[in-house]
C-alpha cells in the first residue's frame, strides 16, 4: 500500500487486481508498473528480467516483484517467488480485514463488489495508452485484465508471455491449485452480481486492512 492509500484507505490498482482476478492478476499490474518506470523488461521469450535500479518502487509487491526477479522468471512462476508470495499474503490478509475478499472462500465480498463496479465506471476499457497516465493503465490492466494489457502495452504483454499465446491469461483464474475459473466461481466480470454465498472451488482467499467500506470508488 502506498502512502497515498494509507491515507485514504482506498485499495489502489494492485489491490483492485487481486480483487478482480486473484494473485496472478495483482502481479501483472505490479509488472506493468515496474515497466512503466524502466525497472522490468521482457527478457528472454516468455520471461521477466529486472532492468534499471531506479527509481525504486513505492508500492510493496512492486518492491517484492523485484526481489523475485533476482533471476529472470515467467509469469507463471513469479507469484511463488518466496518475496511475490508473501507480498500477496499481506495485500489478501488487508483485503480481507477490509471487508473486501471472503475469508475462507474466492472472490470478493458483495462490498468488493461494488467497489469494482465503481472502478469499471470510472476506468473503461481502454483502446490505447494516448492520455492516459501511468495510474489509469494500471487501474485498466487491474479491471479488465490482458484485454487492457494487450491494448497498451502490446509488445510487452506478448514478448513477456503476460499475453498472447502460452500465457496464464489473468481473466478469472488463479495461478495456484486447480485453476478455478472464478467467472464461474464469484461472477467477477461485468455484470454478475452474485450474493455473497456463493462460492465455488476450493481457493483460499482469505487473509488481514484497508479502512474502505463497500460502494466507495477509487483508489486514485
Amino acid at each position: 500500500m502506498t502512502s497515498d492509500e494509507a491515507t485514504t484507505g482506498r485499495p489502489g490498482p494492485h489491490e483492485a487486481g487481486y480483487l478482480r482476478g486473484g494473485p496472478r492478476a495483482a502481479v501483472t499490474v505490479a509488472v506493468l508498473g515496474l515497466h512503466l518506470r524502466g525497472l522490468v523488461e521482457a527478457g528472454r521469450p516468455g520471461t521477466l528480467r529486472k532492468a534499471a535500479a531506479f527509481p525504486a518502487p513505492d508500492h510493496p509487491l512492486e518492491k517484492a516483484v523485484r526481489v523475485g526477479l533476482h533471476r529472470p522468471a515467467g509469469p507463471r512462476e513469479l507469484p511463488g517467488r518466496a518475496a511475490v508470495r508473501l507480498a500477496l499474503a499481506r495485500m489478501r490478509g488487508d483485503l480481507t480485514s477490509a471487508g473486501l475478499l471472503r475469508s475462507g472462500l474466492p472472490g470478493p465480498t458483495r462490498a468488493g463488489r461494488r467497489h469494482l463496479t465503481a472502478l469499471r465506471a470510472r476506468h473503461p476499457l481502454p483502446t490505447g495508452p494516448d492520455g492516459l497516465t501511468d495510474e489509469e493503465m494500471l487501474f485498466a490492466v487491474a479491471l479488465h485484465g490482458a484485454r487492457a494489457l494487450t491494448a497498451l502495452v502490446p509488445h510487452f504483454a506478448r514478448a513477456s508471455g503476460l499475453a498472447g499465446r502460452g500465457a496464464l491469461a489473468d481473466e478469472g483464474r488463479f495461478p495456484f491449485g486447480r485453476g478455478t475459473d472464478l467467472r464461474r466461481a464469484y461472477g467477477a466480470e461485468e455484470g454478475h452480481e452474485p450474493g455473497d454465498t456463493a462460492s465455488g472451488g476450493h481457493h483460499h482467499y482469505g487473509g488481514g486492512g484497508y479502512g474502505c467500506g463497500g460502494g466507495g470508488g477509487g483508489g486514485d
